[in-house]
């Protein structure tokens, strides 16, 4: 095992320890201040300098990370809000949304408020986002050579005469890795086939994001959301400066997956300061055939989101309504998985570009003729 520009053994590092946390390690901890308190998490840390913060409490979701002291995710100024305060009409979710490199939404809603949001609650993005883990295990434990590193935990999406889903997350990592992977199982528990929706909000930010950044991605055709997105759509893989008043842009992007059926999608700052820095995200196309970027150049609302996705953003309505709603018979489950990284030298990101696709991306007019 690489550290610290050196090779060791499983033993010689034993050797060198007394407890391995001086190293890498999971600390369970709650949150103790204002509408933050008192929600659990689970501060990884890799011992390259890779640190993330896994909110328990908030679906289990990456609140924080950074690597090297950098910030590879976008945090809100809203924090880390507790489940109780969730408000879950129209579009309140934002008031408890606090970014971070990852927060999930759904499962039976993505995108705009349903038309009965005030009685229903059937707001934006979903509820999943705000339901607390149970059954969470925490791992440590040396297989062969490698240290891995592990959290998992169950959060049920349900209601009297409604949906019976549960999502199994199980978080891993390992000593000296740069990198984080994501493992959800989602199952129907009920009796009844249900629709499913599921959209990773992945929120890139400073100092990834400035200007002068830029998207890569194997993008194959993109159309914009709306008629905002569309002035300017040919930059959709640039960055701004954070901008007076800007209106933010969404672009539904149709990828080309390589051998494996992947995808890796990264946002890189080739100015910043040495060889650059990058943040990537990889996931299977099979399991989320849809993609989403959201621009948001603005002040504070300072980010770029990458979207895996299996569903569009605009409602679930206008899914049902295309005929294109994910479902899920009754027993069935559906496994989906992401690793996140960093890109810290220009050697890794032209790696990178080689494996995207040569052609120029169609435009498309619409989210429906991208289909």
């Amino acid at each position: 095992m690489r550290l610290f520009g050196k090779n060791y053994s499983k033993t010689a590092l034993r050797k060198r320890l007394g407890n391995m946390d001086q190293l890498a390690g999971i600390r369970l901890v709650s949150f103790d201040d204002g509408n933050e308190r008192p929600v659990r998490a689970a501060l990884f840390h890799t011992g390259s300098g890779l640190e993330f913060t896994v909110l328990l409490d908030r679906g289990m979701d990456i609140a924080s990370a950074s690597f090297q002291g950098k910030a590879m995710g976008w945090r809100s100024t809203t924090g880390n809000v507790a489940p109780q305060y969730f408000e879950p009409e129209g579009l309140r979710w934002l008031r408890s949304y606090f970014g971070g490199l990852v927060t999930t939404c759904g499962l039976t809603r993505v995108g705009a408020p349903g038309a009965d949001s005030a009685l229903q609650g059937d707001g934006l993005h979903g509820r999943i986002s705000h339901i607390p883990a149970r059954d969470i295990q925490v791992s440590q434990a040396w297989e062969g050579d490698r240290y891995l590193l592990s959290v998992s935990g169950v959060m049920r999406e349900t209601s009297v005469f409604g949906e019976n889903l549960t999502l199994r997350r199980t978080i891993s990592t390992e000593l000296g890795a740069s990198s984080f992977r994501i493992r959800d199982v989602v199952c129907n528990e009920g009796f009844t086939r249900t629709g499913l929706s599921l959209l990773y909000h992945c929120n890139i930010g400073w100092p990834v994001l400035d200007q002068g950044s830029r998207m890569i991605a194997p993008v194959r055709a993109l159309a914009p959301r709306d008629s905002a997105a569309e002035k300017g759509m040919e930059t959709w893989d640039g960055m701004d400066a954070p901008t007076h008043g800007y209106r933010e842009k969404c672009y539904y992007h149709d990828m080309i997956p390589d051998k494996k059926g992947e995808v890796t999608v990264a946002l890189v700052n080739d100015g910043f300061p040495d060889n650059g820095f990058g943040v990537y995200i990889r996931y299977n196309k099979k399991e989320l055939p849809r993609f989403v970027q959201w621009k948001q150049m603005g002040e504070q609302v300072y980010v770029c989101g990458l979207e895996p996705c299996n569903c569009g953003i605009e409602g679930r309505e206008k899914d049902e309504a295309l005929g294109l709603l994910d479902m899920l018979n009754a027993g069935e489950e559906r496994a989906f998985n992401l690793e996140f990284g960093v890109l810290t030298d220009g050697g890794q990101v032209a790696a990178l570009q080689q494996t995207m696709a040569k052609n120029k991306p169609q435009f498309k007019k619409s989210y429906t003729e991208l289909l």
